[in-house]
């Protein structure tokens, strides 16, 4: 992975972890047509991110998983 695209990666799931997100605000915030940024697209492959259907149908929240978490803490200098 780039150092750009690790950096923005890394934005992203920042973003994701400061509050309850759903998937709508989620895609309005990050979704790209333009396929060198695909942000959204890599987590989702990566496992960085699920979605949690849990109490709704319509508009899932968007949460990390414990890979994510893991990924955001390593390169921030957690553990």
């Amino acid at each position: 992975m780039s150092e750009s695209v690790n950096l923005l990666m890394l934005e992203f799931l920042s973003w994701v972890s400061s509050r309850r997100r759903t998937y709508n605000e989620a895609m309005e915030a990050w979704q790209s047509h333009c396929p060198r940024q695909t942000i959204w697209e890599d987590a989702m492959i990566d496992g960085y991110i699920e979605l949690n259907r849990q109490g709704t149908v319509s508009d899932p929240e968007v949460t990390l998983t414990p890979l994510g978490r893991a990924h955001l803490n390593g390169n921030n200098g957690h553990s």
